[in-house]
């Protein structure tokens, strides 16, 4: 397929420590095509918003906030109405990925070998959240393999490059981390297989900020589940 301009969501809530050193490494990075970037500040209450707001930002930059928190899914769905790029992926404002891994997840697009591409993790002892993260991130892949019969190695992975008609043809509802699996399902059931990436990774604490729990991994399996069988 053709790329002529590739839309990133940058969706951000309370990361006024990281935002400002993500969205440089964003900025600085150079894109084979035109770039859009979205930022939606989903109601974040820690000074993010100011943050934002000192950065003097180039023209194919756009700002949109949300007044109340509603989550990551409702921040990238915002994010996908607004895109005006033939191509859409998220951007998680947390130095938790490399900017400069988009462009590797954007050549097999641009070569015509893709038309979904996911950036794949690899999970270190430098680089994990911790054990039970990286167990339940596996068992997530297995029960979706199981489920759809196909095999993906990083369902969760926020790189999860597509076109933006064929994203906003799943209909997608949810707000929030489960908007990771939703995606994932919804594309695996309507036949797509994406193009695997392999990806920088380097995790950061509970402390640092990590937002996702355990409960998120619970409803990321029903999500998946009643998909399948819907």
């Amino acid at each position: 397929m053709s790329v002529h301009r590739l839309t990133i969501a940058v969706p951000v809530y309370n990361e006024r420590e990281r935002v400002a050193a993500a969205l440089k490494e964003l900025l600085s990075t150079s894109f084979p095509v035109e770039v859009e970037i979205i930022i939606v500040d989903d109601g974040s209450s820690d000074g993010t918003a100011d943050t934002i707001g000192s950065i003097a930002f180039p023209q194919n930059v756009r700002l949109i906030r949300h007044e109340k928190n509603q989550g990551k899914g409702a921040a990238l769905r915002t994010a996908l109405q607004a895109a005006t790029g033939d191509v859409f992926v998220p951007f998680d404002a947390d130095l938790e990925y490399q900017a400069a891994d988009l462009v590797r997840c954007l050549e097999p697009m641009i070569a015509g070998e893709a038309e979904l591409v996911y950036g794949t993790r690899a999970f270190g002892s430098h680089t994990s959240f911790n054990f039970w993260y990286v167990v339940g991130n596996k068992f997530l892949n297995l029960w979706a393999n199981v489920l759809f019969n196909c095999y993906i190695s990083d369902l969760e992975t926020c790189y999860k490059m597509a076109r933006t008609e064929m994203l906003r043809e799943l209909d997608l509802r949810s707000n929030g981390f489960d908007i990771e699996a939703e995606v994932t399902a919804k594309l695996l059931r309507a036949g797509y297989r994406p193009f695997e990436v392999p990806i920088g990774y380097k995790a950061r604490s509970r402390d640092q900020g990590k937002k996702i729990s355990w409960r998120d991994g619970f409803i990321a399996l029903w999500t998946i589940a009643k998909i399948r069988f819907a």
